[in-house]
């Protein structure tokens, strides 16, 4: 009896790539609705991933899930991309990868969601923080995530400016720069209005970045 063999479905490098240049604006607008409409939430003195806790919390753990995989989607198309336009190693491989990595810490964090703080969800103690099992897992998945963001930003970085593409080149380190400062401040500044604000605008300068990078290799 003769078999029939199907062709294997393939996604191509542009379809994935457009998953990347859709992450970053989904995941803004999901953010910025529900820091404006839920309740007790107040965005320069709680970051995003407080909004996966409380009855509406399953939105956020989404947005985490969507904008995660997409991440990935667009990190496996600027792979295909790069490895087609002959590339340096540097670029083809860690680029994209770290990109990945990113995308990887979001799924984490939705795995992992933060713990209560500083008032949110409503009915937490204004001075409550205490870091549970699953707390210390959100902070390992940013740690991971934000770090692949950094060192993205600056291994394209090297990549536009080895191609003579010096404003992506300056827009990638600086962003990497910035990001890392955002993300210290936070570390250092234990939840301060300055540093929230900060790392608020840090997060969309970096999905900026990533929707940027993404469309230039579409």
């Amino acid at each position: 009896m003769s078999t029939v063999t199907l062709p294997a479905a393939r996604i191509s490098p542009r379809a994935m790539l457009t998953g990347g240049v859709v992450a970053g604006p989904l995941y803004v607008a999901v953010w910025l609705t529900q820091a404006f409409t839920r309740d007790g939430f107040d965005i320069t003195r709680h970051p995003a991933s407080l909004l996966a806790n409380g009855g509406p919390g399953w939105i956020q753990t989404a947005n985490f899930i969507v904008s995660g995989l997409l991440t990935i989607a667009g990190a496996v198309g600027l792979r295909q991309t790069l490895r087609a336009g002959g590339s340096s190693v540097r670029g083809r491989v860690w680029g994209p990868r770290l990109v990945g990595a990113y995308g990887f810490g979001l799924l984490l964090a939705a795995a992992f969601p933060a713990d209560p703080a500083a008032g949110f969800p409503v009915g937490t103690p204004a001075d409550y923080a205490e870091i549970s099992t699953r707390g210390m897992g959100h902070f390992v998945a940013g740690t991971i995530g934000f770090s692949g963001l950094i060192a993205a930003c600056l291994v394209f970085g090297a990549h536009y400016r080895a191609i003579g593409r010096r404003t992506l080149a300056r827009f990638s380190v600086v962003t990497g720069i910035l990001f890392f400062a955002a993300f210290a401040g936070l570390s250092a500044g234990a939840g301060s209005r300055p540093t929230i604000i900060a790392f608020d605008l840090a997060v969309i300068l970096g999905w900026t970045w990533i929707t940027t990078v993404c469309r230039d290799k579409r």
